[in-house]
């Protein structure tokens, strides 16, 4: 992991420097790191949205009003520096990066696409002048021992009706050939989304050997048309919360042994990404996709399912959730400060 975020930082080994400038700093008292925050000017947002903001990413300090005010002074600083008229986050180079800060939601774990702060982080930026911006939730879903029959046949009536197939993987190299056909849709369906950045083959490409190496290929599903064209797809994985705690981030010396016990037996499933292409979308589709992963994930004695976070504004699919037993346990917030 900390390979993977040290090669995010590098515009030798990451993609998405051709297109953004950035800048990362740390906080130090004496030798200790007391926090870090980063500024991205992404040119492809900004160009795409009309806007000159700066995005704040990576930030993490301790709980000090000087701490914050240094670092968000010093990417306001840098923001304005490069022309920006404001400054917002937290964001990443891309959606596919960590964002927004938690807010609601602290008694829970989060899953490993998630994120976690403690309370006074909210109250660090509201103090420093930032206000809200756009707001996500995550839902936890419990999973009925059985799929309902009537599920069942609603899924079998609209693969029929539509010619629709499910595409089902059982191994890397059958799941890889179709990451970037579900990267293609990921950029048509999320288009017109809050904080959205389309992603070209190089940066698709980047993510792609990022995050495929380590999916679990029977938790991810493909729904392909009558002329195999990909029109939706989910992404899964067992839930790795519990055992990266247990590990203390460490595969050695029992770290390994954690996370393969949690790969084989997920009570806990996380829900990474769910795309649907638009003109599919209100056709059953993202139901056919979530009982064929339940198929699989009731084979595996789940119980529970984390969704990452949904847009507040996204109602369709919080509607799509709010179907199951569940609870919306978690907030996550994107600040903005005009300058």
């Amino acid at each position: 992991m900390k390979k993977d975020e040290l090669a995010a930082l590098q515009p030798a080994t990451n993609p998405a420097f051709r297109n953004c400038e950035a800048q990362f700093w740390i906080a130090l008292d004496g030798d200790k790191v007391v926090g870090r925050i980063g500024a991205i000017v992404n040119h492809v947002y900004n160009e795409k949205t009309g806007t000159k903001l700066c995005r704040l990413s990576r930030l993490e300090f301790v709980n000090d009003r000087s701490v914050s005010t240094a670092l968000l002074r010093t990417a306001e600083e840098w923001a304005k520096s490069k022309g920006m008229s404001g400054i917002h986050g937290p964001l990443g180079f891309t959606n596919l990066d960590h964002q927004a800060i938690l807010i609601e939601g602290f008694d829970h774990l989060p899953s490993i696409a998630s994120e976690y702060h403690l309370p006074y982080y909210k109250e660090h930026l509201e103090a420093a002048g930032y206000e809200k911006e756009m707001d996500w939730v995550e839902f936890r879903l419990k999973l009925e021992k059985e799929i309902p029959e009537k599920a069942l046949k609603l899924n079998e009536m609209i693969q029929k009706r539509y010619s629709l197939k499910v595409v089902h993987f059982s191994n890397r190299d059958e799941m890889k050939a179709y990451a970037q056909k579900i990267f293609d849709l990921l950029n048509n369906a999320f288009s017109d989304l809050f904080s959205f950045v389309p992603m070209d083959q190089e940066l698709c490409t980047f993510y792609i050997n990022k995050y495929f190496s380590f999916l679990n290929p029977e938790f991810v599903k493909v729904i392909e048309d009558k002329d195999a064209n990909v029109i939706g797809f989910i992404v899964s994985l067992p839930s790795l919360s519990e055992a990266m705690q247990k590990a203390g981030g460490k595969l050695f010396p029992l770290g390994w042994w954690y996370l393969s016990q949690a790969l084989k037996k997920p009570r806990v499933v996380d829900l990474l990404l769910t795309g649907i292409h638009p003109d599919w979308q209100a056709q059953g589709v993202s139901a056919l996709l979530i009982t064929e992963l339940q198929k699989v994930m009731q084979r595996h004695g789940t119980e529970f399912v984390e969704t990452t976070g949904m847009l507040e504004t996204n109602e369709k699919a919080i509607n799509h959730w709010k179907n199951y037993d569940h609870i919306q346990h978690k907030r996550k917030r994107c600040f903005r400060k005009m300058f």
